[in-house]
């Protein structure tokens, strides 16, 4: 007997019947095989006489592979050999492999296999046991594993899997499956584990989902696009002990069922958009090991009952809006490990009951509303490896036995903590302690020179203090720091030499201190240095040859000391390089050629008055030997010989010759002048009448027919569709400086009227030879173009060539913010409800961009515009994409010139650049309109900054003088004390700790109050 009729295939092909048209075909999954005249019944998915059914497209041919109907095959077959009833179960085994075999190829069908993973399944094999990824039971040899992740697949889950009856565990993890879940996926009544995270699949849950997981232990959809809420039917799943459902788009409550769960021991809904309380009940979840329910938008206070779940080794909570204090059943968790409860709104001081908690090895109470001081308790946790309390409002010093615990990491940075640091040399802990941040406090005293022992130390911040002296040699000859940040600091004297043992160090950050004397060559040795940052500081001599050898070398700002000599020309060779600002010192000479410094900013070397070349537009002076004039009649006896009268002729007559050429320079000079001067009145006629080449260029390059006009020819494009030539008829405003309306990082922004009347706003880029390719920047810019909020300014079209690009933007007519902040008269000032109305527009367009993961990076208020309605409108949005050889470091010059909006990670190449930049930007933004100051302000002999000050008046109860003076005295306290917090809390120093853009939304929109309780309060 054939293969074929073996298994009990036949291979049918439909050219012409009414298979071959209906779209149903294509649905096909398993279906029963009917008789012909039963056809079109099967087609309709019913089942019936054991018949299956599975299809294979082939251009225009449908083919559909028929099993033959078993049932009555094996009818036959018993009829034949039912005297040997021993065979039975071979043959039962043969039908079950032949599941199991169609099952994979129908499976496979739906499936792109990219890398050839699946090349060992074969349709025409017997036996599926050694395909690759597939596992059989060692008895019946029924699949019982298919384990697939990561081999890169994509397309659809189909239905082909419910044929492997005896499958336990199905793992499909880290591919690109796309689609929504089937239903019946867990109808397997031997499932046990499924995994299906890191895909694509989206959607929402259907209830029936859960409904019939029967013995199901272990699910895991995480890191998909999964939406709406979670199935009531959950709780079906009596069996399940993980569940992890987190990072995706489920929102809504939780659901009650969850708690009936008895067996679950971690459940996972971390990254989510789950709200309200979490509700109580959760204590009869005996068995629970972990719950995560991190980063979602959690109201309200923990329920008292969750120190009841005894065995709970892992709890974390943090990013939600959780008040109110710690259940204090929470001390009964003696075997719980990790407690996370970072970036919530809970009050009070630290519970003393901490230390009962002997078990914990991490614990994060940071970003919260934590006060007091840090409790002596603590001290009893000896397995703590890692402590974090930065970012709430804590008091007093930090104890000496914190140096005591064998902790790895230890953060209190962003506190109200003050006093001397008592570190000993010989403290037990010093040798394990890898990460010390301490930043932001009010610590005095010298920097501990015992810190210089612990030589496990990899990151050490100290910045934002008051610590004075000078800085330990030890602490700068740690071998193994990476990071050491003493900024902004009272510190003096010298840096020490020492600093070349540092061998591992890749950020350096010194600025703002009253540091002396130069900068030590042996910084030389330091060969990871990737930032170094020693501005603001009293710093003199030249810079250091030995610098150049850094090859790794990425930023290095030293404005604002008294530098002075020849910077040395091997700079030139750092290809790493992208910033360097030498500002506000004594430098002198020529600017290194090459790679960065072609390019560099003006405002990286402004304020050195020797500084000459075309970076400076200063020519430098050129250095001639004097010209030699011998006196025939001299002789050696008589060197102080009277010149005679022919060689003062002679003297003369060079003399005149000088005179002649510099006649003779000058009348070139004059002539040059003369010439540009006829030139710039040409174009300026050329202007008057319209006919500027820009002008020309747009009409020329949009209607040229040339086989010329492909990707480098002219391009002008108007999404609207609108007639062009309107705008190119208004297009001599982009060099009309009476049509100017601002200048930017980006370029000049123009006014101007298209032919219907209608203004539009030209930003005219000066960055193009940054700018992408025509193909890249296109697509880029037509993204967006399809971008449309209410609180964004519209991109309306573009103009595209090699050397010139122009972004067409609608025309708000009602100014920027910083104008109306900082310019604008008392009587025109915006009140509260305006001020509100404006924060809760930018942070609405930012959490709309954030969704569609475009990040601003230029966030401030001259780039919010008001509208005749009070709108906000926010632009420059998303054009740091269309420049790719900006990154972070120049983009902080380039685009975020208002030093205050930026971001502290954009100085840290090892920290991932996110939307929390944006974030950062927008809490400077809200502290900026409440207060009416500027983020930075430069005072005679200090710097504030914005953020810092709101916190210290927040704290000492004065917010009623931050309040703008020109708002006056009509404003609710109720709001103004919660938008100044989520400031505070946008301002975080770690990323981490600072909301998302939808949660910011969420609570602006929990603040506001209506505008009717704000009248009776005011009358």
């Amino acid at each position: 007997m054939a293969k074929g009729t073996a298994w009990g295939i036949q291979r049918v092909q439909f050219e012409s019947s009414p298979l071959h048209s209906t779209s149903r075909a294509s649905e096909l999954g398993f279906i029963t095989c009917m008789p012909a005249m039963d056809m079109a019944e099967a087609l309709e998915g019913e089942r019936k006489n054991g018949y299956l059914v599975s299809k294979a497209f082939q251009g225009r041919r449908c083919a559909i592979v028929v099993a033959v109907c078993r049932k009555r095959m094996w009818n036959l077959l018993r009829f034949v050999l039912g005297s040997f009833l021993f065979l039975w179960p071979l043959l039962a085994e043969s039908a079950a492999l032949n599941d199991d075999v169609l099952g994979l190829i129908v499976f496979k069908a739906d499936i792109v296999d990219p890398l050839s993973k699946l090349a060992s399944w074969n349709e025409d094999e017997d036996d599926p046991c050694a395909w690759t990824g597939v596992k059989c039971s060692p008895r019946g040899n029924r699949v019982i594993e298919l384990s697939l992740s990561g081999f890169s697949l994509s397309g659809r889950i189909g239905r082909g899997l419910l044929q492997l009856a005896a499958l336990q565990t199905l793992d499909l993890s880290g591919n690109n499956l796309s689609g929504s879940l089937y239903p019946g996926l867990l109808q397997l009544a031997s499932l046990r584990v499924v995994d299906l995270s890191g895909n694509n699949l989206s959607g929402m849950i259907a209830d029936e989902f859960f409904e019939q997981c029967r013995s199901l232990r272990s699910l895991s959809l995480a890191n998909n696009a999964l939406s709406g809420e979670i199935p009531r039917s959950i709780g079906s799943c009596s069996t399940l002990a993980a569940l992890n459902l987190s990072s995706n788009q489920l929102s809504g409550s939780l659901p009650s069922g969850l708690w009936s769960l008895f067996a679950l021991r971690t459940l996972d809904l971390s990254d989510n958009a789950l709200v309200g309380e979490i509700p109580k009940g959760v204590s009869r979840l005996y068995n629970l090991r972990s719950i995560g329910l991190r980063g979602n938008r959690f109201a309200g206070r923990l329920p008292d009952d969750l120190g009841d779940c005894l065995l709970l080794r892992h709890l974390d909570v943090s990013a939600n809006l959780l008040t109110g204090d710690l259940p204090e059943s929470i001390r009964k968790l003696t075997l719980c490990r990790r407690l996370a409860l970072s970036s919530n709104l809970f009050a009070g001081p630290v519970p003393t009951w901490i230390g009962e908690m002997n078990n914990l090895e991490f614990l994060d109470l940071s970003a919260n509303w934590f006060s007091g001081r840090i409790p002596e308790s603590i001290r009893a946790c000896r397995s703590l490896k890692n402590l974090d309390l930065s970012g709430n409002s804590l008091t007093g010093n930090l104890p000496p036995w914190m140096f005591e615990l064998e902790l790895n990491e230890l953060s209190v940075s962003g506190n109200r903590m003050s006093g001397f640091i008592s570190a000993a040399a010989d403290a037990p802990g010093g040798r394990f302690l890898s990460h010390l941040d301490l930043s932001g406090n009010g610590f005095s005293g010298g920097v501990p020179s015992a810190l210089g022992t612990f030589q496990g130390l990899r990151f050490l911040n100290l910045s934002r203090n008051s610590f004075s002296g000078s800085i330990p040699a030890a602490v700068l000859a740690l071998e193994k720091v990476e990071v050491l940040d003493l900024s902004m600091n009272m510190i003096n004297g010298n840096i020490p030499p020492e600093i070349g043992k540092a061998v591992s160090l890749k950020e350096l950050s010194l600025e703002k201190n009253s540091l002396t004397g130069g900068i030590p060559a042996q910084i030389g040795n330091c060969s990871s240095l990737r930032i170094l940052l020693l501005s603001l500081n009293n710093l003199t001599g030249p810079v250091p040859p030995t610098l150049s050898n850094l090859t790794d070398l990425e930023i290095v700002d030293l404005s604002f000391n008294r530098l002075s000599g020849n910077l040395p020309k091997q700079l030139s060779n750092l290809a790493r390089l992208n910033w360097f600002n030498i500002s506000h010192n004594l430098f002198s000479g020529h600017l290194p050629a090459g790679n960065f410094f072609n390019t560099i900013p003006l405002s990286s070397i402004s304020e050195n008055p020797g500084l000459c070349g075309s970076a400076v537009n200063r020519t430098c002076r050129t250095v001639l030997p004097k010209p030699i004039v011998l006196n025939p009649n001299s002789s050696s006896s008589s060197p102080n010989a009277t010149l005679s009268s022919d060689s003062i002729r002679h003297k003369k007559i060079i003399l005149s010759i000088s005179a002649l050429i510099a006649i003779g320079a000058a009348t070139v000079i004059a002539l040059g002048v003369i010439t540009i001067t006829i030139l710039n009145i040409r174009v300026r006629a050329t202007s008057a009448g319209s006919h500027l080449p820009a002008a020309s260029a747009l009409s020329d390059g949009y209607y040229s027919n040339s086989p010329a006009s492909d990707v480098t020819s002219n391009k002008l494009v108007m999404f609207s569709g609108d007639d062009t030539a309107g705008f190119c008829a208004g297009a001599h405003a982009i060099l009309n400086k009476d049509c100017e309306l601002g200048r930017g990082g980006f370029g000049t922004v123009y006014k101007t009227n298209l032919q219907d009347g209608r203004p539009v706003a030209i930003k005219k880029l000066t960055v193009s030879s940054l700018v992408k390719s025509q193909v890249d920047f296109e697509r880029d810019v037509k993204k967006l173009g399809k971008l449309r909020h209410s609180n964004l300014v519209a991109l309306e079209g573009y103009y595209w060539t090699q050397s010139l690009q122009l972004l067409i933007y609608e025309y708000v007519s009602g100014g920027n913010l910083y104008q109306h902040l900082h310019e604008c008269s008392n009587s025109s000032s915006l009140s509260w409800q305006e001020r509100f109305h404006v924060i809760l527009g930018i942070a609405r367009s930012l959490d709309y961009l954030h969704r569609l993961n475009i990040i601003h990076y230029n966030l401030k208020s001259s780039n919010v515009l008001i509208d005749g309605s009070g709108e906000a409108k926010v632009g420059d949005y998303g054009l740091a994409k269309l420049l790719p050889m900006l990154d972070r470091y120049v983009l902080s010059s380039k685009i975020q010139s208002a030093l205050g909006y930026m971001a502290p990670e954009f100085a840290c190449r090892t920290v991932k650049i996110t939307e929390k930049c944006d974030v950062y930007g927008f809490g400077v933004l809200v502290l900026e309109i409440i207060t009416g100051r500027r983020p930075v302000e430069y005072m005679e002999d200090d710097v504030v900054v914005l953020s810092d000050s709101v916190r210290v008046a927040l704290e000492a109860g004065r917010v009623d003088e931050l309040v703008d003076g020109k708002v006056g005295g009509k404003f609710p306290m109720e709001e103004v004390v919660p938008v100044v917090k989520l400031g505070l809390v946008c301002t975080s120093q770690v990323p981490s700790s600072r909301p998302t853009m939808s949660e910011v939304v969420h609570i602006l929109e929990l603040i506001i109050c209506p505008q009717e309780s704000h009248e009776e309060e005011l009358t």
